[in-house]
């Protein structure tokens, strides 16, 4: 493929100014974009609700806030394997100008991702991927899924596993939770010296991945950490800490990103409650239960909410929470592809959303870009963000309820307005009492939905 190299530093940096919402103002300066993405295919913006950030990139490309083409998604992560690939000096079947198209014009995504599948880049050492939770869990496993060869996946989680201890855990200081903990049932998975690639949705200082690199570093010594990124704004003096850090260990840190430049703020921080969009009470939708897991893997190990609430339902084994070998890939992407078959088949219309819920995005994603034509993908978040209708604010509508998995968290389902689609799948990785589920059902219930499907992926036939 065509080299991103010389695209990728410009010596004329471009500067944009968002106006946010009230007096808040972003003005970012672009310094590398090595697609020449357009910045209106990758985020819009919107104003956050968190004290020590008062904004919010929303990535149009990442399936969390906004919904988009699974298949977008999809090559987001494996973009930045090109980058990793052109790195190792390894070439890619598709060109810059295909990704490019594949961005601009989604309708293409689905060829040229495939041919992008067909022809993975070998790695000649074995690498692990780990992405952040919750945002990166699909990111990461997309980067990862770009490259064949004695590769592993593992992705961070907030929830407390009872029957396994956490490899490593560490902090991400800006997020509303910080916990991250690594739960890799394969010791190992970090015996080796080989790269580690740190897979995040954004970069605004890097103190997330510096703290993990020193974990890491801590316990499982090794010459180079990669760290990859959507969007990259950390200033000077970040960048420093990372060269700090390199000298410190004796290490490598090379970082790729599609875009990257600093940021910056001025104005208040909108602080104002958030306004819920106005919810449609009357429903004729049709609620239907569709059990999937029975064919996937599971990992029989049980949880603990902060409040002391235990779940006994087992997991899905092949999301990466646990780790992923190459060896699992195969099994994972036939269990997809049957799943996705049933579900077609249970469509109501042309225009069906595929939602995913928390950390559990992957599956979900790559289920959904094997369901036909009309199909965009999303899935909740803990992020809360204010909703504002106004033309190019990221957030148009907003709805909160208790996690499913721990009612003392607050989640979000961002975008979706009443009349938008015919019909939802909502995936849920693990069994789901009525009480928990009822709080979002009564939301999507009142959207305008022929047909409400919950999709289970329960251990039992």
């Amino acid at each position: 493929m065509n080299s991103i190299t010389s695209q990728a530093f410009s010596h004329n940096p471009k500067k944009y100014t968002y106006n946010i919402a009230g007096d808040l103002e972003v003005t970012i300066t672009v310094q590398r974009n090595p697609f020449a993405l357009p910045l209106d295919t990758l985020f819009a913006m919107a104003a956050r609700m968190n004290k020590k950030r008062s904004f919010l990139f929303v990535s149009k490309v990442l399936g969390k806030h906004i919904p988009v083409n699974p298949h977008v998604s999809l090559l987001a992560g494996a973009a930045l394997g090109v980058l990793y690939a052109e790195l190792l000096g390894k070439r890619c079947e598709v060109s810059i100008d295909e990704l490019v198209q594949a961005f601009t014009e989604p309708e293409t995504a689905v060829n040229i991702y495939s041919r992008l599948m067909a022809q993975r880049v070998v790695l000649d050492k074995p690498t692990t991927f780990i992405g952040f939770a919750e945002t990166a869990t699909a990111l990461g496993h997309s980067m990862y899924d770009l490259f064949a060869g004695r590769t592993k996946f593992l992705h961070t989680t907030r929830e407390i596993i009872n029957e396994l201890e956490s490899v490593i855990s560490f902090e991400e200081e800006h997020s509303h939770a910080t916990s991250h903990r690594c739960y890799a049932v394969d010791p190992e998975l970090f015996q080796d010296d080989a790269p580690i690639v740190l897979v995040d949705d954004e970069m605004t200082t890097g103190k997330t991945a510096l703290n993990i690199i020193r974990e890491l570093h801590a316990s499982y010594p090794r010459q180079t950490y990669v760290v990859a990124s959507l969007l990259d704004w950390r200033s000077a003096a970040d960048r420093a800490k990372f060269v700090e850090l390199e000298q410190e260990l004796g290490i490598a840190i090379p970082c790729l990103s599609l875009l990257e430049g600093s940021i910056e703020v001025t104005g208040q921080p909108v602080l104002s409650e958030r306004e819920q969009a106005s919810q449609h009470t009357t429903s004729t939708a049709v609620v239907k239960t569709i059990e999937l897991g029975a064919e996937f893997e599971h990992r029989i190990v049980t949880s603990t909410t902060p409040d002391g609430f235990l779940n006994d339902k087992p997991y899905l084994a092949g999301t990466g929470r646990f780790g992923l070998l190459q060896s699992d890939n195969l099994r994972l992407e036939e269990n997809c592809t049957a799943a996705a078959s049933i579900l077609r088949q249970e469509r109501q219309g042309e225009r069906t959303l595929c939602l995913g819920t928390g950390e559990f995005m992957f599956v979900p994603m790559r289920i959904a870009s094997l369901m036909g034509e009309g199909v965009l993908y999303q899935s909740t978040t803990r992020s809360p963000v204010h909703p504002v209708k106004q033309t190019d604010y990221a957030i148009q509508s907003a709805y909160s309820y208790p996690s499913l998995d721990d009612p003392a968290v607050t989640n979000y389902l961002y975008n979706v307005q009443h009349g938008m689609y015919d019909d939802v799948f909502i995936f849920i990785e693990r069994e789901v009492r009525n009480e928990r589920i009822e709080p979002l059902l009564r939301i999507v219930k009142g959207l305008g939905f022929v047909q409400v499907n919950l999709v289970m992926f329960t251990s039992q036939p």
